[in-house]
């Protein structure tokens, strides 16, 4: 049986996600998620890339779909409620290269990542467990310090601090 991706367009296989994966970036959005201390969401991410690493929430952007559809579909996955682009703060445009990709440890990824921030203070127990086994929210300082936060996500701290 051919495991298969789903698509606004229909299905994909794995196949030919590898095939898209090998040959163009993919577009995704991440979400720093702030509450009223200052604390960013961080969560440990369960598969490739950045499997292990505590990263910010986010996710790609599917064939055919706006931006603002991507949004709302990835932070009603992602923190079990909607939030509209509308409601977010730009921070800016990031390149993410990994050695691996979702489905083969030998192939590399490239993501083009367009990162928003925006302000929710969330329960993390009822947070979906898909993506990431377990959340926390950290100080922009442990952020900065702490090696087990990947550096895609340190990254942001210019911008939020901005």
């Amino acid at each position: 049986m051919c495991e298969t991706q789903v698509t606004d367009q229909g299905w994909l296989s794995v196949d030919a996600f590898r095939q898209v994966v090998a040959h163009a970036p993919l577009v995704s959005l991440d979400f720093v998620m702030i509450n009223t201390q200052g604390q960013w969401l961080l969560g440990q991410r369960l598969n490739r890339p950045a499997q292990g690493s505590w990263f910010v929430p986010g996710g790609r952007v599917r064939k055919g779909e706006t931006l603002e559809a991507a949004a709302i579909r990835l932070t009603r996955d992602e923190f079990g409620r909607i939030n509209e682009l509308a409601n977010m703060r730009f921070l800016g445009v990031y390149q993410h290269f990994y050695p691996n990709s979702m489905h083969d440890s030998g192939l590399s990824t490239h993501y083009v990542v367009l990162a928003y921030q925006l302000k929710l203070n969330l329960d993390l127990e009822t947070l979906p467990r898909e993506q990431h086994d377990t959340y926390r929210w950290w100080s922009p300082h442990s952020i900065a310090d702490d090696k087990a936060v990947h550096a895609n996500t340190r990254a942001y701290l210019p911008a939020v601090k901005a």
